[in-house]
């Protein structure tokens, strides 16, 4: 009865306080409206699928035996999406043709070194790889999607910058100029207590619930994979199999080898803050994050299909662990991140330090044979080539990508994202493209790709941690977790550049032409790439002509950019050599 009277008079309070601030400033209050009413359709939508929840699912058993049965839908929706990305690749370029084709060569191969080449279900894939298209196509090409994710990342980067208030003080006001061990590991701390606080309210095993329904009941999957996939999205690879501890010794190898790939496909929620803080655009991070998900099922599925029944069909409970109060879960978070930042920093030393030694030795066997430029980034820049350029990445970005891929999977992705945010601030600052020939940055559609591509834990030292975790949480399946260890990790790595192909497909970065025009043709030691050809070809469609020698140029291109375009690669459209002198540019 207290707690029925105390909750009664604290909603009561919570409806007063919104209705009170929406009286004061309705446009100041459409946040925590909206919060509001969000929060009370879940709260009554939880409220009926605890009282009717058999009678729902029941009642879809019909709609899931279709999804698992019926392949005419899932050609349909191939179908459906080549023809609309036809169309696409017909306005915007063929770019998006190439990581479409991509997607298809990964699948293809997936299918091609299966376990079970021929026992692999329709439904998981196509499904898995609809829920990525769908999130992806809400996200990067409808206005509302974007932008709401943008207002999100903006919100993520600012609420993280709360940590800093804990560098200052015990770092002093000079933390920053040490900035990865004092400026991004203490985000770690702060993320660790946070999570480990919504855990115990209830709130992330809620929506950890929520996300493992909604893929369970379209990809056919178990609860069991289905969860843990979908605590992958906020948690570590180490970390999201406790949300099923008491189930890993019912599971299947195939369920096994999903819950390690969906560990290997994701990063956890408190790496992605340290991500943000390098500078990576946080509305990928936060992308990527959610559509690896189910990429990570469809191809774990496809590559070790389920062979045998599953005993892990009942649904998965969670509690809120032994902590007794919230202070003392926000405690244990910040010191559970200790063996974090410990971890963390142990490894950037370590292989930092591997990668300078191998770049040397390299460097030492290629001058015996006059190539004493030969290093570890060079190897894997050809090795990873051809892996980047299907995804969509233009042939003169595909070796830089390819290093980085490269880098992530031999060594770590901090080290990867690193090396990324260096180009990303490169080529923010507007320097030259090429320096001595070597390309200084990549375009913003690459560095996009490359966010995505990289967005995961499949490196070899993450499989040394996920089997070490596995089997300390179930030691009579030691022997079966080590052999599905090598194959996750491969299943994992292509979850994340199937989701960068979708990223290829789906993502129009804003045209950056006018800047890179403009930089280059002011630069003395200008570069004829493909990249110019292409900017070039953009303001000329961007031009409009009244008379051979009276034309308007549109977009935000200057006159300078066209007079250089054409003394680089003459237009088709008009007689270059008639406007040097009547060329304005367009005032709108």
């Amino acid at each position: 009865n207290w707690y029925k009277e105390n909750s009664t008079v604290f909603i009561n309070s919570f409806v007063a306080m919104v209705i009170a601030a929406c009286v004061v400033n309705f446009h100041r209050a459409v946040g925590l409206l909206v919060i509001s009413l969000v929060t009370i359709f879940f709260l009554v939508w939880d409220w009926m699928m605890e009282r009717y929840g058999e009678q729902v699912w029941e009642a879809l058993a019909p709609i899931r035996d279709l999804l698992s049965r019926n392949w005419i839908i899932y050609m349909s929706v191939l179908v459906a999406v080549v023809c609309w990305l036809a169309l696409d690749t017909a306005q915007r370029g063929t770019r998006q043709l190439v990581s479409f084709f991509g997607l298809l060569l990964f699948v293809f191969l997936t299918l091609l070194f299966s376990k079970h080449p021929f026992r692999w279900s329709w439904q998981t894939l196509f499904f898995g790889t609809g829920l990525q298209f769908i999130f992806g196509l809400l996200i990067l090409r409808t206005t509302f999607g974007l932008g709401a994710l943008r207002w999100l990342g903006n919100k993520a980067e600012e609420f993280m910058s709360f940590a800093d208030t804990g560098s200052k003080f015990v770092f002093g006001e000079s933390y920053t100029d040490h900035f990865f061990a004092f400026r991004v590991m203490p985000i770690l701390v702060f993320l660790s207590s946070v999570i480990s606080m919504l855990y115990y309210i209830g709130f992330m095993a809620w929506l950890i619930c929520k996300i493992g329904f909604i893929m369970q009941v379209t990809m056919g999957t178990s609860p069991a994979e289905s969860m843990a996939a979908a605590g992958n999205i906020f948690l570590g690879h180490t970390d999201s199999p406790l949300l099923i501890r008491p189930y890993i010794s019912e599971l299947t190898l195939s369920e096994i080898h999903a819950v390690m790939t969906g560990g290997f496909a994701s990063i956890s929620g408190t790496i992605l803050g340290a991500f943000i803080s390098f500078g990576v655009d946080a509305t990928h991070l936060l992308t990527a994050t959610v559509m690896s998900a189910p990429a990570s099922l469809a191809i774990a599925k496809m590559f070790w299909p389920e062979t045998t029944v599953s005993r892990s069909n009942r649904p998965v409970k969670m509690d809120k662990g032994w902590v007794r109060n919230l202070l003392e879960a926000a405690s244990l978070g910040a010191s559970r991140a200790i063996a974090l930042v410990a971890s963390v920093l142990a490894n950037i030393i370590a292989f930092m330090a591997l990668l300078a030694f191998f770049d040397a030795v390299l460097s030492w066997l290629g001058g015996m044979f006059d190539y004493p430029q030969l290093s570890f980034s060079l190897i894997c820049s050809y090795v990873f080539m051809p892996l980047s350029f299907m995804m969509g990445v233009s042939f003169e970005d595909s070796f830089i990508v390819a290093e980085l891929m490269g880098i992530k999977t031999f060594l770590n992705e901090f080290v990867a994202y690193q090396k990324l945010s260096e180009l990303i601030n490169r080529r923010k600052a507007g320097g030259p493209e090429y320096v001595n020939n070597v390309k200084q940055y990549i375009s913003v559609h690459s560095e996009a790709i490359a966010t995505y591509a990289l967005c995961g834990f499949s490196n070899f030292a993450s499989l040394g941690m996920s089997i070490g975790a596995l089997s300390a949480m179930a030691p009579d399946r030691r022997s079966d977790i080590s052999s599905c260890g090598l194959r996750a990790l491969i299943a994992g790595s292509i979850s994340c550049f199937m989701t960068a192909c979708i990223a290829g497909m789906l993502y129009i970065p804003d045209s950056e032409c006018p800047h890179l025009l403009s930089v280059e043709f002011n630069n003395t030691s200008m570069t004829n790439s493909s990249q110019m050809h292409a900017c070039c070809t953009e303001l000329y469609n961007s031009v409009t002509v009244y008379e051979p020698w009276n034309v308007t140029t549109g977009d935000g291109f200057s006159q300078s950019s066209l007079l250089g375009c054409c003394t680089l690669t003459p237009s088709e459209r008009f007689n270059c050599s008639l406007i040097n002198f009547h060329v304005r540019p367009c005032m709108n």
